[in-house]
């Protein structure tokens, strides 16, 4: 197993944002799917993570994901752009009063268009209509180089940062 180092930042938000993100273009589309299956998730999962070695989803076995991806508390919403599954965003509502993202990207056809910025967006908007507290995530130095500067942009604030040695 290779490990490498990583930096991790935690960020949350406190008090909704106040943002408003246009829609860069027509045809986008947000679905909070209640079934998900195995099939559909891993192949959307690894296109959007692979390049920047997620782990969590890939180390769970397909009867692990399936009842991960049946529970309420844990939330799937895919972003489709013309009917194409572009992205996905996971969000926990396991602890109350608080909710962590704890996915969110796009596949790398769709980046560069702004049309993240708005995902994110929707996303943070659908997270605060739950009213928690605390809306929290964690990103790190092998995710896309503009991920930190996003969540930043969003309203996110850095409230840890820490080198961890993380398996590859």
């Amino acid at each position: 197993m290779e490990m490498v180092e990583t930096t991790v930042y935690s960020l949350e938000m406190r008090v909704p944002s106040n943002r408003m993100v246009p829609a860069p273009r027509e045809g986008l589309s947000v679905v909070h799917l209640t079934t998900a299956t195995v099939e559909f998730y891993r192949p959307l999962y690894n296109a959007v993570g692979k390049k920047y070695r997620w782990l969590s989803r890939r180390k769970m076995t397909d009867e692990q994901l399936a009842a991960l991806l049946c529970e309420p508390k844990n939330e799937l919403h895919v972003l489709y752009v013309d009917r194409t599954p572009a992205g996905f965003a996971e969000l926990d509502r396991f602890q109350p009063d608080e909710i962590e993202l704890v996915q969110f990207g796009l596949t790398e056809d769709f980046m560069g268009q702004g049309i993240g910025k708005w995902f994110l967006q929707e996303i943070i908007d659908t997270a605060w209509s739950y009213r928690p507290e605390r809306l929290w995530l964690h990103t790190c130095t092998l995710d896309h180089p503009a991920a930190l500067p996003n969540y930043i942009k969003a309203g996110f604030v850095l409230y840890k940062q820490e080198v961890i040695s993380r398996e590859l």
